[in-house]
């Protein structure tokens, strides 16, 4: 069977509705045209107004299924390119991004190194303290001359040890005053730590000068 078989079986009802229309159109007017004449030489003498209304009719029919198939067939359209697949993507190779090269052992213990010494020279800044502002701690915070002896600041207690002759190093001193010892009590709770690493600075700078 050849595929004009199925030709009418492919037609949407716009389409069947407009070569309807148009058969009718056609054999109205090969009618009126060639047949009716032949019986009817005066047509349509007294029925011009059927005959009129008749082909006004017919052209708004005809018309109209134009215009619908019209529209039918953009709509067809517009949803084929909506499912048209679209263009493939293109992906450009990427470059790798450039890699630093990772530090050698000399420079990691160069760094080490320096760090280190940053660090103890922060602290040992941070541990000195200032003998000016720590004899101002010895004669009245700190009360440390009514029981030890320091020439320097005038002091003549005799209950504690004699500075002068002790002449303790600056570490023993931080020691004395924040823990305490012996008859000696903790001045931790009385004193900050930099007023503690001032007194021990100015005692042990003038002890046994």
């Amino acid at each position: 069977m050849s595929s004009w078989s199925y030709w009418p079986l492919a037609l949407t009802g716009y389409e069947i509705g407009l070569l309807t229309s148009a058969l009718v159109f056609i054999v109205f007017a090969l009618v009126v045209a060639l047949v009716v004449p032949r019986s009817r030489p005066g047509f349509p003498s007294k029925y011009l107004g059927w005959f009129i209304a008749a082909c006004i009719v017919l052209f708004v029919v005809q018309m109209t299924a134009v215009i619908l198939l019209a529209e039918v067939g953009e709509e067809h359209e517009e949803v084929a390119q909506e499912t048209e697949p679209g263009e493939p993507t293109v992906t450009l190779p990427t470059e790798p991004a450039p890699t630093e090269p990772a530090p050698t052992t000399e420079t990691s213990e160069t760094e080490t190194e320096t760090t280190v010494t940053e660090t103890t020279e922060t602290e040992t800044t941070e541990g000195t303290g200032d003998p000016v502002a720590g004899k101002d701690v010895f004669l009245s915070a700190g009360g440390c001359g009514s029981c030890h002896t320091l020439a320097d600041a005038g002091a003549t207690g005799t209950v504690g040890p004699n500075l002068d002759a002790a002449s303790p190093p600056v570490d023993r001193v931080v020691d004395r005053v924040t823990n305490g010892a012996g008859v000696m009590p903790p001045f931790k709770d009385t004193l900050s730590e930099q007023q503690i690493q001032d007194v021990a600075a100015y005692v042990s700078s003038v002890a046994g000068g």
